[in-house]
């Protein structure tokens, strides 16, 4: 294709046409010139397709912070590839991933969809999850760019960072990503940097972006995260996303040109960066977008089973009660959530998956007829309740909501139209109105004072016959989150008798746009939950500590359901949900059996006040739709553990380095990174008492030994790079795997440093008895740090450490080389 030529021949209103998207998914097509449109897709852990919720089934991988964990480069980026195959079975060019920011908090809502607390290790898992997709032909959107550490007030919040952190941490991801993988596009964050909308940001996407770090794909805006028309264009937007575009409307970009302040050549580069990505997704070639599919690759199904359990990490094995042999047991109880498979977090990384492997299951088809099997589900965790679906009937007595939608903005007039839904819960992507009312006809099965639950993005009202039973008053203020299931609804008790007739109705109305609606500004959107008494009340907690009383071993199953993490909602603590439920399950547990296992499904680390209790824990993240499995081959030694702690497991939340500032001030919208560079170990290496957990640590089945540990230079010089090698012995009777970690240190300065940075790590597998080679080269990069005075990397003379080891505490050798002059150079 000769680009060129191509934008010779677009006239102004088609050139603009192509600066947003043509719709929620798709980019715009120009039929006139042969220009096709580009499907995009959600997203990291599994390509979706196009509907948020219940759509074409795919394949559901390990969510980044369990691929994160299996330190593992060649995983990530078969990874990388199947996913691109599974783009195509939902007719997608590019995948709306990897997410890179950084893990500064544990409460961040959206950590399980990124990767690490630690750039380096972020960076170079990406750029190989990258590598993978494009490799077959499918771009990879790397994002958020930059400083999206949290949910709460994404879209209006100013963060502000310090240009040393911005640099050595924050930015340091997409650096690597894009030196060495060059992901054909780029999202920007809804947040602000340092005062400047993510997507107007020239320093960002000007100055770093294009001409420091030499990015040469396509920049495109999150979901509404488009905030300018002037300042976008000139700072190096070159997509709005989704369309229609609001800011690239035609008249407003002719308006700007016409004074003056978008130039023509600011045009042509915004238009020639779309054209380019068309090309390199090869949609000229193939222009028509084929529908989607639901292909169940064994294959990818086997690659999800080996990834979520190369990525869990044994936090504790006391007694060696792992790897359970099945022979010798007679009784298990699984209790907890070992009905449910947490397969992912929640948001816009949600599948809607082939299938789902729930622990139970697998238990039970890994035990045998031989194992008494016991289960107690212990409480309930559900954060909203159950949509209402039992017992109703429309207006016109058939099962279902009657829903009537309405101009007017109190329900008012006649409705202009009026349809029936299955439940009570109503959410339409992109239909606006004045006010919707849902009705029904309820008759109960069973008399009681049965549980109600409602929340909405509007105001509303709720009446059970003409009694008022909820008044919202205020709209919503995060819609995002209540998208995503991630806001807490008002909760009410009601007392029905059987067989009676009770005419329910909600009256919901538009809710006011503002700065932080985005792209869901002025939508109606309700939910309405219902549980019977009986079954809210049922004493799930007695059965399950009973289940556990006399069993040869008890496994607790505890984590977050994607509820509780979920994109558009930070958590609010690292206790796990509800109000404590789940310790108190552990603790009563192990009050009544000595043989306890912890299985955590989260993607933060949570507190444990349990843990001198139990035997054994393990962190199994989300581990994608085969966690059942993932998780067995684990408790019952097929897979011997490998996985190493992606983040620092703190002892409690304020012994974190974000504490006091985290989520910031959300009255005045803004967050200061004063914590600087510490972060993670950077931040424990220096307070160690503060560290449950380790970075970079992981127990294994096996014991291995590190040996030989040699440099091949005392001496590193700018441009280049010294070679660690070691041996790694495996003392323990199975075949497992070793990370081998190199961390620098730096000689002493004038310059506040980290203690000791992540420099370089190799994964080896070793036979029993065997030993294996592991090599890490280590760049000049490593040593440097930002100089702000300077604005330029900086490198100090001196002698510095190469620090081996199995985590950010467990050192195996320290060895010395030397920097022989003061160097400084430009990003």
């Amino acid at each position: 294709m000769d680009r060129p030529k191509l934008l010779a021949q677009l006239t102004l209103e088609e050139k603009i046409s192509l600066l947003a998207g043509q719709n929620f998914w798709e980019t715009k097509s120009i039929d006139r010139l042969s220009i096709p449109s580009a499907k995009v897709s959600d997203g990291p852990n599994g390509v979706r397709g196009a509907q948020f919720s219940g759509g074409v089934k795919a394949a559901c991988f390990p969510s980044s912070t369990a691929l994160a964990a299996t330190w593992d480069v060649d995983l990530a980026r078969r990874v990388g590839a199947a996913l691109a195959e599974e783009a195509h079975t939902k007719g997608a060019v590019c995948v709306l991933a990897p997410t890179v920011c950084l893990h500064r908090s544990p409460l961040g809502g959206r950590n399980f969809e990124s990767w690490s607390e630690d750039p380096f290790l972020t960076g170079k898992l990406a750029s190989a999850y990258i590598r993978g997709l494009q490799e077959q032909g499918v771009g990879a959107t790397i994002k958020h760019f930059a400083g999206n550490e949290q949910e709460t007030k994404r879209t209006t919040i100013n963060v502000n960072i310090g240009e040393r952190a911005l640099r050595e941490l924050y930015l340091k991801p997409f650096e690597i990503a894009v030196r060495e993988a060059q992901p054909w596009a780029l999202m920007t964050s809804y947040n602000l940097v340092n005062g400047e909308h993510a997507d107007g940001n020239r320093f960002l996407l000007d100055t770093v972006l294009r001409q420091q770090w030499g990015y040469d794909g396509l920049v495109m805006s999150d979901w509404g995260g488009t905030n300018s028309t002037v300042e976008s264009l000139n700072a190096g937007l070159d997509l709005e996303m989704p369309g229609p575009g609001r800011h690239r409307a035609e008249d407003k970009v002719k308006s700007q040109i016409e004074s003056g302040a978008v130039g023509m050549s600011t045009i042509d580069a915004r238009v020639e960066s779309v054209l380019k990505f068309l090309e390199r997704t090869g949609k000229f070639d193939r222009p028509e977008t084929s529908p989607e599919q639901a292909i169940n690759k064994p294959e990818h199904q086997r690659l999800i089973r080996d990834g979520g359990a190369q990525g869990i990490v044994l936090l504790k094995n006391e007694k060696d009660i792992l790897p359970l042999d099945a022979k010798k047991l007679k009784s298990v109880a699984a209790v907890g959530l070992a009905k449910e498979c947490l397969a992912s977090g929640g948001g816009s990384a949600g599948v809607n998956s082939h299938y789902k492997v729930i622990p139970f299951e697998a238990l039970e088809a890994s035990l045998g007829p031989d194992v008494e099997l016991r289960y107690g589900q212990g409480g309930h965790l559900f954060r909203n309740l159950p949509d209402w679906e039992d017992d109703v009937s429309n207006l016109e007595g058939r099962p279902g909501f009657t829903l009537s939608r309405y101009e007017s903005q109190d329900c008012s007039g006649a409705p202009e139209s009026i349809t029936t839904i299955k439940t009570g819960s109503y959410m339409p992507m992109g239909a606006r109105c004045g006010s919707i009312s849902l009705e029904c006809i309820y008759k109960p099965s069973v008399s009681g004072s049965h549980y109600l639950g409602f929340s909405s993005l509007g105001q509303s009202k709720v009446y059970v016959d003409d009694q008022v039973v909820f008044n919202i008053t205020e709209d919503c203020d995060d819609a995002m989150g209540f998208l995503f299931g991630g806001v807490e609804e008002a909760r009410a008790q009601f007392s029905f008798s059987q067989g009676k007739e009770y005419r329910v109705r909600v009256e919901s109305f538009s809710p006011a746009v503002n700065p932080s609606s985005g792209i869901l500004g002025g939508l109606l959107g309700v939910h309405f939950g219902f549980m019977h008494q009986q079954v809210f009340e049922e004493d799930l907690f007695t059965a399950a500590v009973d289940a556990a009383r006399s069993a040869d071993v008890a496994l607790v199953f505890v984590g977050n359901t994607p509820s509780w993490e979920t994109e558009g909602r930070d958590l609010t603590s690292m206790t796990l949900p509800v109000d404590g439920s789940q310790d108190r399950l552990i603790s009563a547990v192990a009050a009544v059996n000595k043989n306890v296992i912890v299985i955590i499904n989260t993607g933060n680390p949570i507190a444990m006040p349990w843990l001198d209790d139990v035997c054994a824990v393990i962190q199994a993240w989300f581990p994608g739709q085969e966690a059942g499995n993932s998780i067995v081959d684990v408790l019952l030694g097929k897979v011997n553990p490998g996985g190493k702690l992606p983040m620092t497991i703190p002892k409690s939340l304020s012994d974190t380095p974000a504490y006091k500032n985290f989520p910031g001030d959300v009255e005045k919208l803004q967050v200061y990174y004063e914590e600087g560079v510490e972060i993670g170990y950077r931040f424990y290496d220096k307070h160690p008492e503060k560290a449950l957990f380790p970075f970079g640590f992981g127990l294994s089945y096996s014991k291995f030994e590190i040996r030989n540990v040699n440099l091949d230079s005392k001496a590193l010089k700018q441009g280049g790079s010294i070679t660690i090698t070691a041996e790694v012995h495996n003392l323990g009777p199975r075949a497992g795997s070793e990370v081998v970690q190199v961390y620098v240190a730096p000689p002493a300065g004038s310059v506040d440093r980290p203690v000791k940075t992540l420099a370089g790590f190799a994964k080896v597998t070793v036979e029993s008895g065997e030993s294996a080679q592991a090599e890490v080269k280590v760049a000049f990069d490593a040593v440097s740090y930002w100089s702000e005075k300077q604005s330029m990397w900086a490198v100090y003379k001196g002698v510095y450490k190469a620090i081996i080891g199995t985590s950010a505490v467990d050192i195996v050798e320290s060895l010395e080389f030397e920097v022989e002059k003061d160097v400084t150079y430009k990003p």
